[in-house]
């Protein structure tokens, strides 16, 4: 896959198949669509291609959404290189962008930049400024610029009941098996690698303290979770509790993996965590003993969570 950071770079001559959107997740109901995409161009000799926008154009026009995402943009272009999409384009979204007309996108961007001869779309897409343009529009614009259209119904759409709302709802409220089974994929969570206090190394299940490199990833609902990570070309497996260490400090959110039958310095360095279930809320512990204990309990459930998948 191609990756193209704003139109202006793109340089491909090759008529393209195109589908536009922020596909947050990438989940099950997105890839329907990029499945149906990947196909048409591999049938019809066509660079299959999908448009969407940084930052997420919600951030933008309304400043104040408090939106957050499932997926960073590091994360979610490595999801899409899974799809067998030949070419992801990933456009600034500015206000000067959100003030051009239907006319104008069309014209300049779906036409003369990415030589479309195809779009495949979501039911119910609108765009242009004040997103003013609909389905009926794009084909319109598709008779005078020489692109066909094709909508993905609702019918389709609707019959896997997904969509990005739902599965953050689902993770806020602790819904981890839900997320995933409309994501498609374990939830991940990607940060660096920060020195703590050690408190887990001193009850015996050292930890690595994953801060988050982006402000508008989505953290799920405090808990215990099992997990697991690719270390080089090695699988690992651990828990990781999100929360706020009530037993010992109860001070901000904190994000703490320990891996099983690991001893490596993970300092500093880049990591990616899969939620692959949520083992239990978090809670207070009368000592430091009936946490190490709770500890020792958490461990046995999440190599059974890891063993069942």
């Amino acid at each position: 896959m191609i990756t193209v950071r704003g139109l202006s770079e793109y340089r491909i001559e090759r008529p393209s198949v195109v589908t536009i959107g922020t596909f947050d997740g990438v989940h099950i109901g997105h890839r329907k669509i990029l499945s149906r995409l990947t196909d048409f161009g591999r049938s019809h000799d066509m660079q299959s291609t999908l448009l969407t926008f940084y930052p997420h154009p919600r951030m933008v026009l309304q400043k104040d959404s408090g939106l957050k995402l499932l997926n960073t943009i590091e994360e979610k272009t490595d999801i899409l290189r899974e799809t067998g999409l030949d070419c992801l384009v990933i456009h600034p979204f500015t206000q000067r962008f959100s003030r051009l007309t239907a006319t104008q996108f069309v014209r300049e961007m779906l036409v003369e930049k990415l030589h479309t001869k195809k779009i495949i779309i979501g039911y119910d897409h609108r765009f242009g400024r004040n997103r003013t343009a609909n389905i009926q529009d794009l084909e319109a614009f598709g008779n005078l610029f020489d692109f066909s259209v094709e909508e993905i119904s609702a019918q389709e759409v609707d019959e896997v009941s997904v969509s990005s709302t739902k599965i953050r709802k689902a993770l806020e409220a602790g819904d981890l098996e839900t997320a995933n089974a409309y994501l498609g994929y374990p939830y991940m969570l990607s940060g660096t690698v920060r020195r703590g206090k050690g408190l887990g190394r001193n009850l015996g299940f050292p930890t690595a303290n994953l801060g988050i490199d982006s402000e508008y990833k989505l953290i799920p609902a405090n808990g215990v979770y099992a997990v697991r990570s690719q270390l080089g070309d090695r699988e690992v497996f651990g828990m990781m509790n999100i929360g706020s260490n009530p037993t010992v400090e109860d001070s901000g959110q904190h994000i703490e993996v320990h891996f099983f039958d690991l001893d490596q310095d993970l300092y500093d360095q880049p990591l990616r965590v899969g939620l692959l279930a949520r083992l239990r809320d978090e809670r207070k512990f009368d000592s430091l003993e009936a946490l190490k204990e709770q500890l020792s309990l958490d461990q046995q459930a999440a190599r059974r969570a890891i063993r069942q998948r």
